[in-house]
């Protein structure tokens, strides 16, 4: 039974061509009887989007988005969110949740182009995208209407999906009639696969599952040796080729991918309130990530280094649960930025077998003195007897706790 509702006019659809987005497209237009706009970006998926035009207009859609987003989304996301070294749960590079303030930043454009009173998107109503998509929505256009149909629809299972699909002349390919074996998410920053045979977290991942990465067994016994030149926190060199910040992250993957660099099994806790397995890869950015903290390991100041760390966790979080444009997100952005203004300089580092290893850092911004850290006789700025003061003055809560205790 078709749904009435002719208070929507238009939807922007975010849009990738495969099985379920064009079951959403087809279902979009029969149950809310209007027109709909796809949208579909390249953000460095590795696959080709324009096959996702014809099937487009295959199904009747007359204006089609397909924008290459991959500068905008390194330059304006991933370099902005690695300034602040971000890991989620300690581990978690935040590739999938980077990507979706993106995409959802220009829904919302297209949405007003072409005066679009709706977007609707292919998240289940189990993860972690629904919530990104829809906050990113919201923070950018609040009387957006927003239509999440995995939420709406009585489609529950892959069979349901086919069968519609079937009916609806819209092409299965023949690889996507059994179950999928997991699902996967992908872009310029990582890959991630999910679900199905992942799902036990005791069973191993099989070989088979990567596709950015080598298994760090089977890479090269030869180590490669890469250099980075740093400018205000982000990468602009890569042994000695200034490179746009795509072309960066893609030349760094290609580094990690073929010295087995980048891979986690990680148990992670979904803001939906669920724990979720997820396997991923993230090679150029597991480079970028030891090679940042090393040129900031002598360019910031101990107060600030260790202050950015504390912040770290909230900003990271921030990320993950979609507040990308929430202004407790530019406070921490703005603050991170003010931290990276020295951050410049040289990293040098050999990729073995899974492994960063650093093998130099300098910096004309660099704090590290030769002079103050010697064994041998150094420079007066230092004063060995200084240091009983410093020591008994610290010790002192402490000494005083022990007095009082052996007193009672």
């Amino acid at each position: 039974m078709l749904k009435e509702n002719p208070k929507i006019k238009k939807i922007v659809l975010a849009y990738s061509g495969g099985l379920d987005t064009s079951v959403i497209l087809k279902w979009l237009q029969d149950n809310y009887q209007c027109d709909v706009v796809t949208f579909t970006a390249d953000i460095g998926q590795g696959e080709e989007v324009e096959p996702a035009r014809k099937k487009a207009k295959s199904l009747g859609v007359r204006e089609i988005f397909i924008d290459d987003l991959k500068e905008e989304f390194v330059r304006d996301f991933v370099f902005p969110m690695f300034r602040a070294n971000a890991l989620y749960e300690g581990v978690y590079l935040l590739g999938t949740s980077i990507a979706r303030p993106l995409i959802a930043k220009r829904q919302i454009e297209i949405a007003k182009l072409t005066n679009s009173d709706a977007v609707s998107h292919g998240a289940t109503g189990k993860g972690n995208d629904q919530v990104r998509f829809e906050i990113g929505y919201y923070s950018l256009q609040p009387d957006i209407k927003v239509i999440s149909p995995w939420r709406e629809w009585d489609l529950s299972s892959r069979t349901n999906l086919i069968n519609y699909a079937e009916k609806n002349q819209i092409q299965v390919p023949k690889d996507k009639r059994g179950d999928a074996p997991f699902s996967v998410d992908a872009n310029l920053l990582h890959i991630s696969a999910e679900g199905k045979i992942l799902e036990d977290p005791w069973v191993e991942p099989q070989e088979f599952i990567y596709t950015r990465t080598i298994s760090p067994f089977d890479a090269p016994d030869k180590p490669t040796e890469i250099v980075l030149e740093f400018l205000n926190g982000d990468p602009v060199e890569l042994n000695g080729k200034s490179l746009s910040p795509a072309a960066m992250l893609h030349q760094l993957n290609v580094f990690g991918g073929r010295n087995g660099i980048g891979r986690i099994d990680l148990v992670e806790n979904r803001f939906v309130g669920m724990k979720s397995r997820g396997i991923y890869e993230t090679p150029g950015g597991t480079i970028l990530f030891h090679m940042r903290r090393a040129i900031e390991s002598i360019t910031l100041d101990r107060g600030a280094a260790h202050l950015k760390d504390e912040l770290m966790p909230k900003y990271a979080e921030l990320i993950y649960n979609g507040f990308w444009f929430s202004p407790e997100r530019e406070m921490l952005q703005a603050s991170i930025d003010v931290s990276q203004k020295n951050v410049s300089g040289t990293v040098r580092a050999k990729l073995y077998k899974g492994n960063v290893i650093i093998t130099g850092r300098k910096s004309p911004y660099s704090l590290y003195s030769e002079s103050l850290v010697t064994f041998e006789e150094g420079t007066a700025d230092y004063n060995h007897s200084d240091a009983e003061g410093f020591i008994k003055l610290n010790a002192l809560r402490l000494r005083v706790k022990k007095i009082i205790e052996s007193a009672s």
